[in-house]
């Protein structure tokens, strides 16, 4: 029987389904692409098929739940007339406390800050993530080196060093709590431990005082 389009997405979702299930019982490294297809019901073929090694299928997998970093220089614009600070403030905060309603965002944070070894194997997927991170980084450092932004930066604090602040809370943050989930609250302490790191490296900082603004709710600019 000729395989349509529905089924060979379905028979993808549940290799990936298998992959992540596996991937957090038993860690990244001890899990074969034989493992994940007996898991899934399906041959290994099949997984070769959708994915050329278990490399492509990790990431396959992580690029669930992460936004790409064309979406997240969009969310970072998405309100021009708002401090550019605001809007990676509000990102923040928002990739943080998602976290609490997304049980898959969980699990697969959980495999790749808790699961997973960077093996030869997946030295591919390393050097992805590896550029995800350099993106997102980059994407900071602009916000912090905007006209009017940078001069607000406290001595000795320049775009460089600011973003790499900002972006070793976050990851700080997102392992201690996929760690410990009782160390703080999500819900309640994640803005005021955003807003702490950036009134030390901001002058004046006041975010907590501002309402977020959403690219689907930004003003067109003229």
């Amino acid at each position: 029987m000729r395989r349509t389009k529905a089924d060979a997405e379905k028979t993808r979702n549940a290799i990936l389904e298998a992959a992540e299930a596996l991937f957090l019982e038993r860690g990244v490294a001890h899990t074969s692409l034989e493992h994940i297809a007996r898991h899934a019901g399906v041959t290994r073929g099949a997984v070769y098929w959708h994915f050329a090694n278990k490399a492509d299928l990790f990431t396959a997998m992580i690029n669930q739940v992460r936004l790409p970093p064309e979406v997240l220089a969009e969310r970072l614009l998405g309100c021009p007339q708002q401090d550019p600070l605001l809007n990676l403030r509000y990102l923040c905060i928002e990739a943080l406390t998602s976290l609490i309603e997304d049980q898959k965002k969980q699990r697969i944070f959980t495999i790749l800050l808790r699961r997973c070894e960077f093996t030869d194997e997946l030295r591919p997927a390393e050097e992805r993530q590896e550029t995800f991170i350099r993106a997102f980084i980059q994407l900071c450092e602009q916000q912090f080196d905007k006209p009017g932004v940078r001069a607000r930066l406290y001595p000795g604090i320049n775009p460089h060093i600011a973003a790499r602040a900002v972006h070793a809370m976050i990851i700080g943050l997102f392992h201690e709590w996929i760690r410990d989930r009782s160390l703080f609250m999500l819900q309640d302490d994640v803005a005021p431990m955003i807003d702490s790191c950036f009134r030390g490296l901001v002058r004046e900082w006041r975010g907590q005082d501002f309402p977020p603004c959403r690219p689907d709710q930004a003003k067109p600019t003229s």
